[in-house]
């Protein structure tokens, strides 16, 4: 499997209780096929299972107060940010979460609005997980083409399979949007029994010595929710987690720091990292 920090700005070509395994590769009638298998995780899957498993097995453990709604997750390759996204995996695995709300950048497709999956399900070498149609209006359109290639997203769906029952999924790319109208087109959807999954990595390519700094700021201002204090440069799914922010504001949630590493901590080089984040978002009273 190849190394991958992050793909932002880069290219490349193109169940816990189920011991199922499926076939991967281009779309098949209505099912998207995986894009990044074999290069962000491991395409045969007994070794993408066992790998999965490992991360959850030894990765902290954080007790929250409230119901937990939702997460923030890195999505480089599994070796770099695997570890990080473990952290907040970890702690899903506790709900009874069945429907997930995923929201992530649009890394290498460029549109306006924001873009369903226009498929029935989506395929990994795990299985099968289906997929939710997204009713579509001026802002949201169903399509497959920015999935293509997108990476953000597919990243989620291991760990989804291996620690919920028959996970259903919700995908949402961000393109050009303004946060605050995509949390008005993105919050109705979480209705009760769903939950918000917000994809993204945080600084890019600098020093690792400048980047635990950039990081910690940039995680100071997610807690705090204060979406106008992230900068263009401070995560590369800025506007989704802004999005996520303006709901959490208005139904009066928080969200909690669980993790902040490098990929220097983790599998890469500190001359050059990428800044990785695991988030949770609650509910502090639940009805």
């Amino acid at each position: 499997m190849g190394t991958v920090e992050c793909a932002w700005n880069t290219d490349y070509v193109a169940n816990k209780h189920t011991r199922r395994t499926a076939s991967y590769g281009p779309d098949v009638d209505h099912i998207h096929g995986p894009v990044v298998a074999g290069r962000f995780y491991p395409a045969d899957p007994e070794e993408l299972r066992d790998a999965v498993r490992r991360q959850l097995e030894t990765a902290r453990r954080h007790d929250t107060s409230g119901r937990l709604v939702g997460l923030i997750v890195p999505h480089a390759a599994l070796q770099y940010s695997g570890p990080v996204a473990a952290t907040a995996y970890r702690l899903l695995a506790e709900t009874n979460a069945h429907e997930i709300v995923m929201i992530g950048p649009s890394h290498f497709t460029r549109f306006d609005g924001l873009a369903s999956l226009e498929a029935d399900g989506w395929r990994t070498p795990l299985g099968v997980v289906p997929v939710t149609a997204v009713a579509t209006d001026s802002l949201i359109r169903s399509r497959r083409d920015p999935y293509r290639r997108e990476h953000c997203l597919e990243i989620q769906l291991p760990f989804l399979q291996e620690i919920l029952d028959h996970p259903v999924v919700m995908p949402l790319l961000f393109g050009r949007v303004d946060p605050v109208v995509a949390g008005e087109a993105v919050a109705p959807l979480l209705e009760p029994g769903r939950f918000l999954l917000v994809s993204s990595d945080l600084s890019h390519y600098l020093p690792h010595s400048v980047a635990v700094q950039v990081d910690r700021t940039t995680a100071e201002a997610i807690v705090d929710l204060r979406p106008n204090a992230l900068g263009r440069d401070t995560a590369c799914g800025r506007v989704p987690i802004q999005c996520a922010i303006a709901i959490a504001r208005r139904r009066s949630w928080r969200i909690e720091l669980l993790d902040l590493r490098t990929s220097a901590d983790t599998a890469g080089s500190p001359d050059r990292v990428v800044g990785y984040g695991a988030f949770a978002i609650i509910d502090p009273n639940p009805v």
